[in-house]
């Protein structure tokens, strides 16, 4: 299962190279800020309660020609549905950080410094 850096997705966004980005967080937080591009399907509360019925549902709706990078709050219940659309046979990844981690490299944190070295140490 992979993960982005958000470096790493503000450098590829805008190009040829663009992933699609899956905002998987409920629809008011996604009104309340999100990457540009992105996309909600909102199925965060689902995937957080074992129910990956809803997210397979939705598979047809996925482009299949290119990186799908999932989002959400922390990256946390991202990982499962990055994990559902690789079983699925989805080139996928999750946004380390989620929107915080995002937020935190649009922001330029020491926080946000710290953690990216911490995910590039970990490998």
């Amino acid at each position: 299962m992979g993960r982005m850096l958000p470096d790493e997705l503000a450098e590829r966004l805008g190009t040829d190279d663009e992933p699609f980005l899956l905002d998987i967080r409920p629809e008011s937080a996604y009104e309340d800020g999100a990457i540009d591009a992105s996309r909600n399907v909102p199925v965060y509360d689902d995937l957080r309660s074992g129910d990956e019925s809803v997210l397979r549902s939705r598979l047809d709706d996925l482009p299949d020609d290119r990186e799908i990078v999932t989002v959400c709050k922390m990256g946390i219940v991202a990982k499962q549905a990055t994990s559902v659309l690789d079983e699925a046979g989805y080139d996928a990844s999750t946004l380390a950080g989620g929107m915080s981690g995002w937020n935190g490299y649009e922001r330029d944190s020491l926080g946000y410094r710290i953690r990216s070295l911490w995910w590039r140490l970990r490998g």
